[in-house]
């Protein structure tokens, strides 16, 4: 389905209660993005759903809004916990993810009585139990510490009436369809099933086919697109000159905010703290931090403290930051198609940005692949490299594993074989040579049991 076949239409038209609308309106929103003008009815009637749309441009809200209206008839002012059980369920992938639709749900339903939380790993379980055990209509969670509750025997999901899974096609790159099988054991078969994602791959369309019934399906861009409202370059550089490229990208640019991706977390942690001894306020978020070190990054980043936050692609989604101007590859993405997700985290909501690779030549294969996936060609540029730099810059420790030793025999010249006989004799004469006496061994033992007796 095209987005031109959407219609133009105000979120008041979408059948809507006047409390949620009141929410939508003191965010400042009036008009509903393509995937959210297409899903919300949908969702709204009770069918299962398949949207398939591109980063940044409003999925979260495609379901949250919904969701939110047909869970009305259950709101409860109620301090009993019994009149507040699970009716809905998220599932993201990422903590940070998480942490984004929850806080999203937070501002929608900040004037309807309908209660909700979120869980997820790399905190105490401790601290997430009370406002379970007070009770929740809406759940945001990731898969493990869902179950992490579920074993702890925290909250039930036997009534739950709302099934969400958000970037679906994550969760089973993450290893996560085990738990996901798991979970859905838990639920009552009778329930309503949402599959939201910026891409969906042959996997996906089979864990539909499995736990949708008669789903609707709305695409508003095609497959794998990147926003054509982000301007995208490629800059080439030799490697050891990529550090310097990006920080007269950085300053070229004048950016008060640039988000800066990378393969490894040993990169990431190495370039954020070049980047600080360089003068630019930096910080990275990356699987070694734990989840307070994480958040406390991207509140400084948000917040404007650091200008400059590096990350690897745990952090491709799920991050939602408002009018983020420009992202950099300092380093291009192993699977291309988080190519599209990393460069998704500008150009939001309409918004225009502007995305740069730095590559070099070990990369240009990279480069192609997400260029077939893009349907397009870049073209290269030369990076811009300051001449007067002092020295070059020390690049990441790199771990390698140590090669096995090499046997000397296979240096020594060749040598014409010799006979069975010939190679025994030669073993016996190397054992001979080698072996200790053991005559002079016996005799200090000797020596010492006479003396002991």
């Amino acid at each position: 389905m095209d987005d031109s076949s959407a219609p133009k239409l105000l979120f008041s038209s979408l059948a809507l209660d006047p409390l949620i609308l009141r929410a939508i309106e003191e965010t400042g929103y009036t008009e509903p993005t393509p995937i959210q003008a297409q899903a919300i009815p949908h969702v709204i009637a009770g069918r299962d759903l398949m949207a398939m749309a591109q980063t940044g441009t409003g999925k979260t809200a495609a379901f949250t809004l919904p969701m939110l209206q047909r869970l009305l008839p259950h709101a409860s002012t109620s301090a009993s916990p019994a009149r507040h059980p699970i009716r809905a369920l998220v599932l993201a992938p990422t903590r940070e993810l998480a942490i984004q639709v929850h806080e999203s749900v937070v501002t929608y339903s900040k004037h309807v009585p309908l209660r909700t939380t979120v869980v997820y790993g790399g905190t105490d379980i401790k601290a997430q139990k009370p406002a379970l055990m007070n009770g929740v209509e809406i759940l945001v969670a990731t898969p493990g510490r869902l179950l992490d509750h579920v074993e702890s025997r925290n909250l039930q999901l036997n009534q739950v009436q709302i099934l969400i899974l958000d970037e679906a096609d994550r969760m089973l790159d993450m290893g996560f369809m085990p738990d996901l099988k798991r979970i859905l054991a838990l639920l009552p078969k009778q329930r309503q099933t949402l599959l939201f994602s910026a891409t969906f791959s042959d996997d996906i369309k089979k864990l539909a086919q499995e736990f949708l019934v008669d789903p609707i399906t709305v695409e508003t861009a095609r497959r794998n697109a990147a926003g054509e409202n982000i301007k995208q370059s490629v800059c080439m550089v030799d490697h050891h000159d990529k550090f310097h490229a990006l920080v007269e990208l950085i300053r070229s640019r004048g950016v008060k905010q640039v988000l800066i991706f990378t393969r490894t977390k040993l990169t990431a942690a190495h370039v954020s703290k070049q980047l600080e001894r360089s003068g630019i306020p930096a910080d990275a978020i990356h699987g070694d931090k734990t989840q307070q070190e994480r958040i406390k990054a991207l509140d400084a980043f948000k917040s404007g403290a650091v200008m400059a936050l590096v990350a690897t692609d745990v952090a491709a989604r799920g991050l939602d930051i408002d009018q983020l101007p420009l992202v950099i590859n300092y380093e291009l993405p192993t699977h291309a198609e988080d190519y599209v997700h990393r460069i998704g985290r500008t150009g939001r909501a309409g918004a225009s940005g502007e995305a740069i690779s730095l590559v070099d030549s070990e990369e240009e294969r990279r480069l192609v692949e997400i260029e077939k996936l893009l349907n397009r060609k870049f073209p290269r540029e030369a990076a811009v490299v300051p001449s007067g730099y002092q020295k070059p810059f020390k690049a990441a420790p790199v771990r390698s594993h140590k090669s096995a030793p090499v046997d000397d025999w296979f240096s020594k010249p060749y040598e014409p074989s010799v006979s069975q006989k010939s190679k025994e004799e030669q073993a016996v004469a190397s054992v001979a040579v080698n072996r200790k006496p053991q005559q002079q061994v016996a005799a200090l033992f000797r020596v010492r049991n006479e003396s002991a007796e």
